[in-house]
């Protein structure tokens, strides 16, 4: 229909103002959006427990994020096929109960460098650059230095009891320094706790300078006042740096 207003024709609109077509197609547009960001947390959150767990199967993962064993399976299948994540057998040791064994799922070093290693090529140049000037002694004070900034306001045990305390707070101040760190009680023959570092930001730099991780375990030493061992290290291949800290009366290796 034409209708004509200051002698020049123009559409009629109204019919057309009446579908909802536009507004169904915005609708959905706006659904598709709101899935994306809600799968872009839910993945993030996936990823997440991946490098806090080390190794998890999907059904663990369901329970601890809430979500439908579909959906977790989901997001670990992407995950996979982006390379950022693998599938293993459980290990004898792994395994609950009867029946198959259930699937672990892990970081890949793919995975894991997407998080982030902190300039590892201009970290790494830097530090070639100071040893080729001050030697491999300069080398170590600067890791032994930039370990005790981190540790700085982490304060010491006091001996007995507080040594578990204290190591709490030597991950704290880790995951502050973006180690994501965790600790968990262990028996065995010696007990302890377990200081997990799910993440190292200078992984990269510390394969070609081991002064980093041994100046690290060096500093953690003395602030609880007692012998650490470490157990696992992500630069030598492993799921995280684990370093155990025996709940009982040993002497400081200096």
């Amino acid at each position: 229909m034409l209708n004509v207003h200051r002698g020049y024709p123009s559409l009629d609109r109204s019919p057309e103002l009446r579908h909802t077509g536009v507004v169904k197609i915005r609708s959905e547009l706006d659904a598709a959006t709101t899935v994306a960001v809600s799968d872009g947390h839910t993945r993030r959150a996936v990823v997440r427990l991946l490098l806090e767990s080390g190794s998890i199967t999907a059904g663990e993962i369901s329970d601890r994020l809430g979500l439908s064993a579909a959906g977790v399976r989901r997001h670990l299948d992407v995950l996979i096929e982006m390379g950022d994540a693998e599938s293993a057998t459980a290990a004898p040791w792994q395994q609950v109960g009867r029946g198959r064994p259930a699937k672990h799922y892990r970081l890949t070093a793919v995975g894991r460098a997407k998080l982030g290693h902190a300039y590892d090529t201009l970290a790494s140049a830097a530090m070639r650059q100071l040893r080729e000037i001050g030697g491999e002694d300069a080398v170590r004070t600067f890791a032994r230095q930039r370990i005790d900034a981190i540790l700085a306001d982490v304060e010491p045990a006091g001996g007995g009891a507080d040594v578990e305390a204290a190591a709490n707070r030597v991950a704290s101040a880790l995951s502050d320094a973006g180690y994501v760190a965790t600790t968990a009680r262990v028996g065995g023959p010696i007990h302890g706790v377990e200081i997990c570092q799910h993440h190292c930001p200078v992984s990269h730099v510390a394969e070609e300078f081991p002064e980093l991780c041994e100046t690290e375990q060096q500093a953690i030493a003395e602030v609880l006042g007692t012998h650490v061992q470490r157990l696992a290290m992500i630069v030598n291949g492993d799921c995280a740096c684990t370093t155990h800290v025996p709940l009982m009366s040993v002497p400081s290796k200096t």
